[in-house]
């Protein structure tokens, strides 16, 4: 069993041990889950954009980069013109 003490700030370094098991690197980050009277600690891998293509269905076919930023701005304008009018 690995033990890791609490810093005055809270903090904790997670023994390396435990690092390696997890592939837990600089700058990854990790959840922590409150289970009964215990916490377990899980990474959470960051995923290139790629591996979410084709996970939501289409509800329309691509309309291409224009018109999408066109669809874009004109919503962003019709916030700001709400905020104006407020």
């Amino acid at each position: 069993m690995n033990k890791a003490k609490i810093t005055f700030k809270g903090q904790v370094t997670i023994p390396k041990e435990i690092r390696e098991a997890l592939t837990i690197q600089v700058g990854d980050t990790v959840i922590f889950e409150v289970e009964g009277d215990h916490a377990v600690l899980k990474p959470l891998k960051k995923k290139p954009l790629a591996d979410f293509y084709g996970v939501l269905p289409a509800t329309r076919p691509y309309p291409g980069s224009e018109t999408i930023r066109k669809e874009v701005q004109d919503k962003i304008g019709k916030r700001l013109h709400r905020k104006g009018a407020a």
